[in-house]
């Protein structure tokens, strides 16, 4: 229930792979909202990647528990304690709503905690927390963990990678897109052209480490191999 079969080296394997191999935005284009509203320049890239890595690792490891505490099917059997039965309850359903609730009530939470300790970490985030509520990239990655069960602490892990791997999309576009503004870029394929271009070229240099796995559990790979063998037997 907390880390599974996975070991600290399968652990450091899914951080990489979620960072540099499946790429949530290079790889899986979520987020491209507020990645190619915000890249124009650097400092703005890294405010906006440090919040939804933030962002994206809490949410992640709250959901987790709402899953499993709330809304999964048969979630809420650890009320039998108190004499109710609701170890048949299923309220799969809410999961969308729940998930989103809890992504932009924390958002709200960690907006009021930054302004009230650190005023001007506030006033070089503010303007990017309320972005972070409507990005896709945050609930997909919350998806992610929960469809492929995950364990809370490897769904730590996986949406910390999934965070910073969109910080270092950003953060790269934003870097080439100032680099761009001194070169003699086409009229017709100057701003969101040339921008898409780069991204494409991008995502195709992430996407061609796609059959790279590094984040599957030992004793699941032996598993896997053994049921491939008794097929091949018979």
């Amino acid at each position: 229930m907390w880390i599974g079969n996975y070991t600290p080296i399968n652990l450091l394997g899914l951080l990489i792979q979620t960072i540099f191999i499946q790429n949530i935005l290079l790889s899986y284009f979520l987020g491209m909202c507020s990645y190619l509203a915000c890249s124009n320049r650097l400092p703005t890239a890294h405010g906006l990647g440090l919040a939804v890595t933030v962002v994206l690792t809490c949410s992640g490891v709250l959901n987790w528990f709402v899953h499993n505490f709330v809304t999964g099917n048969g979630a809420l059997a650890w009320l039998s304690f108190i004499g109710i039965n609701t170890g048949e309850l299923d309220l799969s359903f809410l999961e969308f709503i729940v998930f989103i609730s809890v992504i932009a009530a924390f958002v709200q939470v960690l907006e009021i905690l930054i302004e009230r300790f650190s005023p001007p970490l506030y006033h070089a985030l503010g303007m990017f927390l309320p972005l972070i509520t409507v990005n896709c990239a945050i609930l997909g990655g919350v998806l992610f963990g929960i469809t492929r069960e995950y364990p809370m602490i490897v769904i730590l892990v996986f949406s910390l990678g999934s965070g910073l791997g969109w910080w270092l999309a950003i953060a790269l576009i934003a870097a080439i897109r100032e680099k761009l503004t001194y070169s003699d870029i086409p009229k017709g394929l100057q701003g969101m052209g040339i921008t898409f271009i780069v991204t494409g070229l991008m995502a195709m240099a992430f996407m061609g480490l796609l059959g790279i796995n590094l984040a599957v559990p030992a004793a699941q790979k032996g598993a896997d191999i053994k049921t491939t063998s008794d097929l091949a037997q018979d």
